[in-house]
């Protein structure tokens, strides 16, 4: 039996992810644990939760010594609260993956145990000044707490790949859009507002200019990038254990008119100009465009055109779907 521990697997992709896993099995014979600080208000079939908070040391032990064969770490505070709340940014975001290595190691000192390990890390890794494409060989010089949380991660779990305790990937993601649901304190939260709140009969508020331009993949794909980590041979990656995840470059202008063409002008009526200048600081912080060719030689796939995004939303999230 191939045992499966998401870490934050109650939220949004955690949940793309259990039912991928749903459809597409890692194995045959698999058995699935989601740890989460909330249990989902409609659990999946077939799939422990253990609601605990991934700051308790002894739950994350408890969790490792069960011995997972595969773990997804998707847990995390979001950039803006990041942002926001130093102290909580590293506490939740980089302390836990730390104690989450180091009782890996522990129990691979016990007996040979070596889970391969797929950690959600985020394109905030990188700092401008920009090229007009990021390839896989620019600097990673982030500009924002969670940013440098998530570079810190990577390079622990780099580190203790190298050492033999854990076999880790990180993979970068693009901003996950169009996100179900309601908005959260993400600073990108309003890339998926702009599109989902619209489409919903509902006001939302743009606050920075539509010339603004960044990089973007679907929760679709988002599981897909996932699953595609956990089965990859990691030997593939010659030690640069962190991958640029594709997607696609598109303005805010682009994203306005990809719902014009699936909903109308009147949805598009629906989108308030309303200035922020802290979200468009940290927006302007963030990478644009990118040239993924690593992640596209070994296999991992994203959307072309933001009206897929939208189709893909409209075919799984819209509430009435």
């Amino acid at each position: 039996m191939t045992k499966i521990l998401i870490l934050g697997g109650a939220g949004m992709v955690g949940r793309k992810l259990i039912s991928r896993l749903a459809s597409n099995p890692i194995t045959p014979d698999q058995a699935i644990t989601v740890c989460d600080i909330v249990t989902p208000d409609s659990p999946s079939a077939g799939v422990t939760y253990v609601e605990a908070s991934l700051t308790d040391t002894a739950v994350l032990r408890n969790l490792v010594t069960r011995r997972p064969d595969v773990i997804f770490h998707l847990a995390s505070i979001v950039s803006g609260e990041a942002e926001m709340d130093f102290d909580k940014g590293y506490a939740q975001n980089m302390f836990p993956v730390w104690e989450m290595l180091e009782a890996i190691r522990a129990t691979s000192a016990e007996s040979a145990y070596c889970p391969r390990l797929v950690f959600t890390s985020s394109i905030a890794v990188f700092g401008g000044p920009f090229p007009d494409k990021i390839d896989d060989d620019f600097l990673c010089a982030p500009q924002t707490s969670y940013g440098a949380q998530k570079l810190i991660c990577e390079t622990l779990i780099s580190d203790f790949s190298r050492k033999g305790f854990v076999d880790g990937i990180s993979i970068r993601l693009p901003t996950i859009c169009v996100r179900p649901g309601k908005p959260n304190l993400a600073a990108s939260s309003f890339f998926s507002g702009i599109i989902r709140e619209p489409l919903n009969g509902q006001r939302a508020a743009l606050p920075v200019s539509t010339s603004v331009r960044h990089w973007h993949a679907s929760p679709r794909s988002a599981a897909g990038f996932l699953t595609h980590a956990a089965a990859l041979d990691t030997a593939l990656l010659g030690g640069r254990r962190a991958l640029n995840m594709p997607g696609l470059s598109a303005t805010v202008e682009e994203q306005i008119e990809a719902l014009r063409k699936a909903a109308g002008q009147s949805a598009v009526a629906l989108i308030d100009k309303v200035p922020d200048a802290s979200i468009a600081k940290i927006v302007d912080g963030w990478p644009r465009d990118f040239a993924p060719s690593r992640a596209l030689e070994l296999g991992f796939q994203a959307e072309e055109t933001f009206d897929e995004i939208v189709s893909v939303y409209l075919e799984e999230d819209m509430p009435s779907a």
